[in-house]
């Protein structure tokens, strides 16, 4: 009876696989051994498709920031609107794979898909109106602010035991313990309001820079 044959290693295949490993197990668990191991091939293989850990890690992230819809900044569609349809598609991203975040957070280097995602939001801004100068500016402030919201919890930072919560100690947090189990809320919530209070600050100085003040 024929043996079953091995599925072909591809880039996509090892990207994909490296991207699951560390969504599982974090930047620490991903080697090429171990990548290897994953995908049922020797080590060198790997170097057929990749000369170091380092580009395996750079592709991993530039899979990420492919997943970032950028289709509200094509057709003119207002600024503001288009910011935030971008922000919560680039922190959904982020969101699902976390443990990415730190690399990604290096900034855009040489990865494609990351500069297609500057120069969407930069172009758009430029496109709307905005001096060059402060539409780097703006995508500077965008991605510290999704980069920061994604990379942990503020509700689930909080354990979820009143013991721990003094009142002679924390007299304002006799309610922290109820935090983590509205994670989810909490956090939509806080980035949402986030969102709008950035936004509706850009829109005030994008109006003083109308009428040149």
């Amino acid at each position: 009876m024929a043996r079953p044959r091995k599925p072909l290693l591809s880039t996509d295949r090892i990207v994909e696989t490296a991207r699951e490993l560390v969504d599982r197990e974090g930047l620490a668990a991903l080697s090429t051994r171990r990548l290897a191991a994953e995908l049922g091939v020797s080590g060198p293989s790997l170097y057929n498709h990749f000369r170091t850990k380092d580009e395996i890690l750079e592709a991993v992230a530039d899979s990420v920031s492919a997943l970032v819809d950028l289709s509200m900044f094509d057709g003119g569609r207002d600024w503001r609107t288009a910011l935030h349809d971008w922000a919560v598609s680039y922190r959904a991203a982020l969101r699902a794979h976390p443990n990415i975040v730190p690399v990604l957070a290096r900034g855009p280097g040489r990865r494609p898909a990351a500069l297609r995602l500057a120069d969407a939001v930069y172009g758009a801004m430029v496109d709307a109106g905005w001096p060059p100068a402060q539409a780097t500016s703006i995508g500077a402030l965008m991605r510290y602010f999704i980069m920061g919201s994604a990379l942990g919890s503020f509700a689930g930072g909080f354990v979820d035991d009143a013991s721990a919560y003094d009142p002679a100690d924390y007299p304002h947090l006799g309610q922290a313990h109820l935090l983590a189990e509205q994670q989810e809320k909490i956090d939509e919530r806080a980035f949402e309001a986030g969102l709008s209070a950035l936004l509706e600050g850009l829109a005030q100085q994008y109006g003083r820079a109308g009428q040149g003040v």
